[in-house]
């Protein structure tokens, strides 16, 4: 499965469907999809439903997204990394937003992907559409302080879409489109990520009602790739936040994450990064 990176820690794009030629990707970034106008099909790892005017989507950095339009179709898509978030450089200011990370990925993961998101209230629908207005605005023109007004934007519709799914039980009975086994899966590894136990082929097996020898087939069928790269590239992707973000010792990230030690983390991390973490936090800071 093809990925897609940010050249920057923020990009919003408008744009027709109709031009927008892109397969569907796996984006490593998370993502706010707005549709202006139209109506069609969307792909969500390797599931199809519909979409129309007004529909707002969410995206982690782990999800394969894409669009087919079956009438003309215009969207704002909103993408953004964790960085762009970062306003402070002080200690106490970045561990507060890598907590705040945290609950970022918990409302994107745990929100029915497989649905529109339902904004209840017509004036948070209307604060919504607004701020994404201003955006727009904002971004193109890229006026003093833009950089700071689109931060304080994306954080409040961010806001306004946290009480909104806050409010929406996450496995409702009558819901139009449950969630396809893929999504538990991964939801559940996200979940456990730092439970190395709850990782293993047979434990997933026997909470999935799946055969032990199906269930890395079946998650490369409808991800694109392997159980174990998934878990690996989730691994390294909170071990570079909290490296980023915070000032854990190395040893306390390797704990939390379920690692066997520091020694092991640091292995793995330079097996997938090519850098220590030290090293890694170290260029960061702006240190060399």
């Amino acid at each position: 499965m093809k990925r897609k990176h940010l050249h920057q820690p923020f990009e919003l794009h408008v744009l027709d469907m109709e031009n927008w030629n892109e397969q569907p990707l796996t984006y490593q970034f998370f993502e706010i999809v707005h549709i202006i106008e139209g109506k069609g099909t969307r792909m969500v790892n390797d599931n199809h439903y519909p979409y129309d005017k007004g529909g707002i989507f969410l995206f982690t950095p782990m999800d394969c997204r894409g669009f087919e339009s079956c009438t003309p179709t215009r969207f704002c898509s909103i993408r953004f990394s964790g960085t762009f978030l970062e306003q402070y450089r002080g200690i106490q200011e970045r561990e507060n937003l890598l907590l705040w990370l945290k609950k970022l990925e918990n409302i994107f993961t745990h929100h029915n992907r497989f649905e529109r998101l339902l904004i209840r209230s017509d004036g948070d629908c209307h604060m919504i559409s607004s701020l994404i207005e201003n955006m727009i605005s904002e971004y193109a023109n890229k006026d003093v302080y833009h950089r700071e007004n689109l931060q304080l934007m994306v954080t409040m519709v961010l806001n306004i879409i946290s009480r909104n799914v806050a409010k929406v039980p996450v496995t409702s009975p009558d819901k139009q489109y449950p969630e396809p086994l893929i999504n538990s899966i991964i939801i559940y590894i996200n979940q456990n990520i730092s439970i190395p136990q709850k990782l293993r082929i047979k434990h997933l097996a026997e909470q999935f009602n799946l055969s032990a020898s199906y269930v890395g087939e079946y998650f490369k069928k409808l991800t694109g790739e392997s159980l174990h790269c998934y878990i690996t590239q989730y691994r390294m992707n909170m071990i570079e936040e909290r490296l980023h973000f915070s000032s854990y010792p190395i040893g306390q990230i390797a704990q939390e994450l379920g690692f066997s030690d520091e020694s092991h983390l640091s292995r793995q991390f330079k097996k997938s990064k090519g850098i220590t973490p030290a090293e890694f936090r170290r260029r960061k800071s702006g240190f060399n």
